[in-house]
């Protein structure tokens, strides 16, 4: 079963993540069954930062930041992230700023006012990626650092087959868009990511490839697949002075 039939699965594809999952809102998390922002520890004092994310989710990672004394601004396009975001801040009586529109349109928030940036598995869905990483570096302060996961490009070059043994599917750097749940997902190789952060005007001094975990109650997202390859790819840029 391939990515582009993913929303015939019994499982979302590991690439659909958060999707509508029900995650935890006491800490970070950054993709399918791999360790969370209390073993990673990449994100640094959160209390009484400015944290802006990108890509909301259902505001599991909002509302995560929140409880921990943040000031958290969100954006995501889809209204229906928005709602669910604001309902899952008030379900946790703490106070959230969410903006719906295109990630890159961040006129809103002034130049070298973040603290802390975080996407989580949205930067696989932007068309320009570039774009998006230019307005993040122009919103944070010099030295802050932005903190993203992705699909792991390796993982998107596999399907899994009806026995659920992956197999290749496409090559590397295989620029042709995925349909994961409705949207389109990019697999940009790693090289390409640190060209894009780069040219950002962003120092890369983290990347992590984690190994996903297959507990006794798998995530939604499991694949088999992930035995075998990292489904998730996390990368933290700081901004550099000009």
């Amino acid at each position: 079963m391939s990515y582009s039939e993913s929303r015939f699965a019994p499982r979302p594809s590991p690439a659909a993540f958060p999707a509508a999952a029900n995650l935890t809102t006491d800490v970070v998390t950054y993709g399918p069954d791999i360790d969370d922002e209390g073993s990673l520890r990449l994100l640094g004092h959160t209390d009484g930062r400015r944290v802006l994310v990108l890509g909301t989710g259902h505001g599991h990672n909002v509302v995560a930041l929140a409880r921990q004394g943040a000031h958290v601004i969100g954006v995501d396009s889809d209204l229906g992230n928005i709602e669910a975001t604001r309902d899952l801040a008030e379900a946790n009586e703490v106070r959230v700023e969410l903006h719906q529109g295109d990630l890159a349109e961040l006129a809103f928030v002034r130049a070298d006012a973040i603290d802390i940036a975080l996407s989580t598995f949205e930067l696989g869905r932007v068309a320009d990626l570039d774009r998006v990483l230019r307005q993040v570096n122009r919103v944070l302060r010099t030295g802050s650092a932005f903190t993203c996961s992705l699909p792991h490009p390796a993982s998107l070059m596999l399907e899994e087959s009806v026995t659920g043994t992956p197999r290749v599917a496409r090559p590397y750097g295989d620029h042709t868009p995925l349909t994961v749940d409705d949207h389109r997902v990019h697999a940009r190789g790693i090289a390409e990511l640190f060209s894009s952060f780069g040219r950002a005007n962003f120092r890369v001094d983290t990347l992590l490839e984690p190994v996903a975990r297959q507990s006794a109650t798998p995530s939604q997202f499991w694949a088999e697949s992930m035995n075998q390859v990292p489904a998730t790819i996390i990368l933290r840029g700081r901004k550099d002075g000009i």
